[in-house]
């Protein structure tokens, strides 16, 4: 009987000081858009639908018209396609996306597009939504929706790049 109310008065124990911890809890907001330091962006972190995303097509390879037949492929895919054109510079990475804050979530699923080998081009000072897909010469094709979807899985949720913050959520 004794050792029932050791154990029960334990149990009380521990339940206050769990209640008392999150009250008092000053990291309830790290990792949100409150507990944001001043002068970091918010980053859009949420995952968007293809027809949802904004991009830029351009080729950054020894390939003539390589944007516009990936371009293309994008359409068909439902994405929405603003430019298409040459990239100054030719690459030999598979892609590169360049992206600001408000472009995280959808860099992220078109990373998913190029099966997590596209290099990030994470810019803070970027103000648009719109991400470039740069084309490289180690780019083939886009992946299929099954492999997209295996892609998502693997890479997890978007996440806010180091030196930003998650927006808040819109309701």
């Amino acid at each position: 009987m004794r050792a029932l109310v050791v154990v029960g008065l334990l149990g009380v124990l521990a339940l206050a000081f769990v209640v008392t911890a999150i009250i008092r809890d000053t990291q309830g907001k790290a990792g949100t858009a409150e507990g944001c330091p001043e002068g970091w962006p918010l980053a859009d972190v949420t995952l968007h639908e293809p027809k949802d995303v904004k991009i830029n097509v351009f080729n950054a390879t020894d390939e003539g018209g390589r944007a516009g037949t990936v371009a293309d492929d994008f359409r068909n895919r439902k994405f929405q396609v603003k430019k298409v054109g040459n990239d100054p510079k030719e690459i030999d990475d598979v892609a590169v996306l360049r992206y600001g804050p408000k472009g995280v979530g959808s860099a992220h699923l078109l990373q998913a597009y190029f099966l997590n080998n596209a290099e990030p081009g994470y810019d803070p000072k970027r103000t648009d939504d719109v991400v470039d897909v740069v084309l490289g010469n180690g780019f083939q094709q886009l992946a299929t929706t099954t492999e997209v979807n295996q892609s998502l899985g693997d890479i997890g949720a978007p996440r806010a790049p180091k030196g930003s913050c998650p927006s808040p959520v819109a309701k």
